[in-house]
């Protein structure tokens, strides 16, 4: 993919959660190759020191941080890591997330609702709470947290992480309100079906035909890329991204509205 837009961050810091991979470690190197300075967070170290070795090589600036982000203290410690080790924080992406077996309302295991929620939505409440202050202290900045299409409608996937991502795009809209005046600027991405870790473990448990329709359904006719969704990323944490706020973007080619 060729990159049309030009972004400086030179003298920033960016912050990315579930940076080991996917959609992730695509926008913690978009960042690095703005200029940014990036902490990359994860609970796979492996997976996430891979990823700052990769910025590296690239000629990028970035350091790692294991965190397990849907609980307090670990987060606290990665805002606080990042404040050391660059001096400020001026973009977060609050990006983990996962998804497990779905399974009917009726049928669906109450631990597997609750580990849900606490990743892929308490883990954003937890960044948000201890990434603003930092941003107020600074002036400023611009999260974007991660939605998906199913926020869009109805879906009859998984209960848990359907209810997760509205959720998200919930507190997304609350802290952009909350905070414009204050120069934070609060968004959420809403993909469609993207190649990354979470479609690789679905593999194993789809028959071909839900592989096929997984990877055609949407208008283009084939999965996105990571590296696209860190394009919508990184431009809207940029200062051409002003006026947007409180906002969710669709990137699904259109299958929200199909």
């Amino acid at each position: 993919m060729t990159t049309t837009v030009t972004i400086d961050f030179s003298g920033k810091v960016a912050l990315v959660t579930g940076g080991g991979y996917g959609m992730g470690r695509a926008s913690a190197r978009r960042f690095a190759a703005c200029g940014a300075r990036v902490v990359v967070a994860d609970i796979d170290a492996a997976r996430g020191q891979e990823t700052v070795a990769l910025i590296k090589e690239a000629g990028g600036e970035a350091q790692f941080f294991e965190a397990d982000v849907s609980l307090s203290e670990p987060v606290q410690r990665m805002v606080g890591f990042a404040v050391d080790a660059y001096g400020r924080l001026d973009y977060a992406h609050n990006n983990a997330g996962i998804i497990e077996r779905q399974q009917p309302v009726a049928e669906y295991p109450e631990e597997q609702w609750e580990r849900l929620l606490r990743v892929n939505l308490t883990s954003v409440f937890l960044c948000m709470k201890y990434e603003i202050p930092v941003m107020l202290r600074q002036g400023g900045g611009a999260i974007v947290n991660v939605v998906s299409e199913t926020t869009y409608k109805g879906s009859v996937g998984d209960v848990a992480y359907t209810a997760s991502k509205h959720g998200v795009y919930g507190i997304t809209t609350v802290a952009g309100l909350q905070y414009a005046r204050r120069g934070i600027r609060v968004n959420a991405v809403a993909p469609g079906n993207v190649e990354t870790g979470i479609i690789e473990r679905a593999r194993q448990h789809m028959s071909p035909e839900h592989l096929r329709w997984v990877e055609n359904v949407q208008p283009i006719g084939r999965l996105g890329q990571p590296e696209e969704i860190a394009e919508l990323v990184v431009w809207l944490c940029s200062d051409a991204a002003v006026l947007v706020n409180a906002a969710k973007i669709a990137a699904d080619t259109g299958w929200h509205v199909a």
